[in-house]
């Protein structure tokens, strides 16, 4: 596991890790490389989903790679527009999923379930943003879309990473109901190099983090991207991932908590959250690519304050 000794040498890191960062910010659409079409789909949730939607209209339609359209679903069976509320998934290259039914939210209609899965068995794109990996968890192919959830005990297999960053499984039934300690700066450590992170720090800082233990799921075809390390269980456990379903990608991280007591949440204000969101996007999107800083806009820089629809400088 990280050491104290090892924390404090990330920390030193703060600096270099956040200029680079700031320029590390992707160019503007070209029109040989058209704007990646985006779908949030939202309308419920135990988190401030409102407000998690327009922060990331606001980051995506600010780097000028976006364009951005939302789905709302109707927040009950018995609300207006429910039996017309159907997303043609198709029409997007990534689609970002932030609803989830804790609290009393309703599934999505079957027909919008089975479409859904067809657009990732098919090659569709998903970003499972923060709330959404609490969601479903009575659909059996959604589990296996997200590789790990918050679920109980009994609900799949978790995965955590030893001192040799090694993955190793905890079968159903052992250990803890995923949870988390308090939200907290915590460092993230990459494991193995992948597209995403390419030319990023090894470890960063981020703030109010917070790192769930034994998330729960099939966690087949998963590859874990970066993990943190658990105050409550002294443990490592993963913090990004990435499932094959059919010839669909999908990603998941515990990154962008949006709480309802909220305003401007320093998760969604920290440059290495923004610039991995974008990144993640666009590799999504666009596999083959590699998410290469050297290419990117020295001109542009991420803004302290989060930009909303309509408040673009």
């Amino acid at each position: 596991m990280p050491s104290t000794g090892s924390t404090k040498v990330v920390t030193t890191l703060g600096t270099f890790a956040l200029l680079l960062f700031l320029f590390a910010q992707p160019m503007a659409a070209t029109p040989s490389q058209p704007r990646i079409r985006v779908l949030i789909l939202d309308g419920f949730s135990n988190h401030d989903w409102h407000q998690t939607t327009a922060l990331l209209r606001g980051i995506l339609e600010a780097s000028g790679l976006f364009t951005v359209s939302v789905s709302t679903a109707p927040s009950t069976t018995a609300s207006p527009g429910w039996e017309q509320w159907r997303p043609n998934f198709s029409d997007y290259d990534v689609v970002i999923q932030t609803c989830n039914d804790i609290g009393g939210g309703p599934s999505w209609p079957r027909e919008v379930q089975i479409a859904f899965e067809n657009y990732v068995r098919k090659g569709g794109r998903v970003l499972v943003f923060h709330s959404g990996n609490n969601a479903f968890p009575d659909w059996p192919v959604y589990n296996e879309m997200i590789g790990l959830g918050w679920r109980n005990k009994q609900q799949g297999e978790a995965i955590t990473i030893n001192s040799r960053e090694r993955l190793l499984r905890i079968p159903s039934g052992q250990g803890e109901n995923t949870g988390h300690d308090g939200r907290s700066d915590a460092v993230v450590y990459r494991l193995g190099d992948h597209p995403i992170h390419h030319g990023m720090p090894r470890a960063w800082k981020t703030p109010t983090l917070e790192i769930y233990y034994y998330a729960r799921g099939p966690a087949k075809h998963m590859r874990v991207l970066s993990y943190g390390y658990d105050q409550h269980t002294l443990m490592n456990w993963p913090l990004e991932w990435t499932v094959r379903f059919g010839r669909g990608r999908v990603y998941s991280s515990t990154f962008g908590h949006v709480w309802k007591s909220d305003v401007q949440p320093p998760s969604l204000r920290c440059a290495g959250e923004q610039t991995l969101l974008l990144r993640t996007l666009q590799w999504l999107a666009r596999p083959g690519d590699r998410c290469d800083p050297s290419r990117f806009s020295e001109a542009t820089s991420i803004r302290p304050e989060i930009q909303t629809p309509g408040s673009a400088q």
